[in-house]
């Protein structure tokens, strides 16, 4: 920054200036501090290794320097970083924004400025260059408080990759099953993060849309492990009126399955079928795009991961269709299907399946042919009812066969 004004003062007032500000350089910095604690009580002192506040070391250097290069012809005064990067660090992990520390340095300024202007009326610099230097006094406030942002910066980068470790393992112990973690453990780790511990809890699954994909605002209360190669919620409270919408708004674009809703000891389990919709996405047997509920899709998970299973039993339940033809079985198994999910007569079926009430019953007659009185235990009922919704779920009978 030019000074022509300042340059223009002649050498033996501008080293009498730098002399007087020098020497009171001490005493002013007690009197700012003074006035900034007064301002500011709250504002925390910490003892440096000479056993001086910090704050009083970084005042004195501050003025000394400024002074210094004043007297030196230097274009700008370099700010001391050291000191001012820790003032902003400790404002970051003291939880304090950059307002109060930029509201302290400005006082500190003004209250500089005050006692230089009386030093430059006394030494009789001109009042053109006390205006120049009231400029570079604002100009190295703003190194002041670039200097606080980097370490402010610096602070917070580590509170935050800190809380994220912390919540990292307490989602971990959460959904470990580990019988070993009582809840006033649990409770401990949760309190280092600010996490109230909740009375019930749903687990999320989630697939990334990208590898670059921006992590779900889900907000502070739930909790989110992004590390993981499927990404993680810990949902506290799932039920809470609004909650729902909420993680579905963050997760929009998102492919996962929010497990059910359990006490916090069973935090597993809702991991665990929360996994298991997951499969079903990854396998095409469940929409992709959106983030499903596993309560709304009970059927789906109750019958599709049991595929070997049904399939043992699919043979023995529905032995009368292996004699007829392919495409004559599928129209009699899907007309069985809605004979059984309906409870009801040719009419019923025929609605369900969009067909005409006598294609219906000439089916019905036929089953009833093939099973005999065997159709009417309710047992093998409901065997063959789990055995065609599965097959209807993987696409294989369709409802309303040609």
């Amino acid at each position: 920054m030019s000074r022509p004004a300042w340059s223009a003062v002649p050498k033996p007032k501008v080293e009498r200036f730098a002399a007087i500000a020098l020497a009171e350089s001490a005493d002013l910095a007690q009197v700012i501090l003074r006035e900034i604690r007064s301002d500011f009580p709250e504002l925390r002192l910490v003892q440096g290794e000479s056993g001086e506040p910090m704050a009083l070391v970084g005042i004195r250097r501050a003025i000394e320097g400024f002074v210094q290069h004043l007297a030196s012809g230097a274009a700008d005064p370099r700010v001391p970083p050291e000191v001012f990067q820790e003032f902003g660090r400790g404002e970051g992990l003291n939880g304090r924004s950059l307002d109060s520390l930029q509201a302290v340095y400005r006082l500190g300024v003004r209250l500089a400025w005050r006692r230089f202007a009386e030093i430059g009326q006394q030494v009789d610099i001109a009042a053109p260059a006390m205006y120049e230097l009231a400029e570079s006094g604002f100009v190295y406030l703003d190194g002041l408080v670039e200097q606080s942002v980097r370490g402010y910066a610096e602070a917070a980068a580590r509170q935050a990759s800190e809380r994220l470790r912390l919540q990292r393992q307490l989602i971990d112990r959460l959904l470990s099953g580990q019988r070993g973690d009582t809840v006033h453990t649990l409770g401990e780790r949760a309190a280092r993060i600010g996490w109230e511990l909740p009375a019930t809890i749903a687990v999320g699954v989630l697939i990334r849309p990208a590898r670059e994909a921006v992590a779900p605002a889900v907000g502070q209360g739930i909790l989110l492990d992004m590390e993981s190669e499927q990404p993680r919620m810990v949902i506290p409270e799932p039920d809470t009126a609004g909650r729902a919408d909420l993680v579905r708004r963050a997760t929009t674009g998102w492919s996962g399955a929010i497990g059910p809703s359990v006490p916090l000891a069973a935090a597993a389990t809702s991991l665990r079928w929360a996994e298991t919709a997951v499969r079903l996405i990854e396998d095409g047997l469940l929409p992709q795009g959106e983030v499903q509920h596993c309560t709304d899709r009970t059927e789906e998970l109750v019958l599709l991961p049991s595929r070997e299973l049904i399939d043992a039993a699919a043979p023995r339940c529905l032995t009368p269709l292996q004699d007829v033809a392919p495409a004559q079985a599928r129209r009699l198994a899907a007309t069985l299907l809605a004979w059984i999910e309906t409870s009801g007569g040719a009419p019923d079926v025929a609605n369900r399946l969009g067909v005409h009430p006598q294609t219906a019953r000439y089916r019905l007659r036929q089953i009833r042919e093939l099973w005999g009185d065997a159709i009417d235990d309710p047992d093998r009922r409901f065997e063959m009812l789990l055995v065609l919704r599965a097959q209807r779920l993987r696409g294989e009978l369709s409802a309303t066969p040609d």
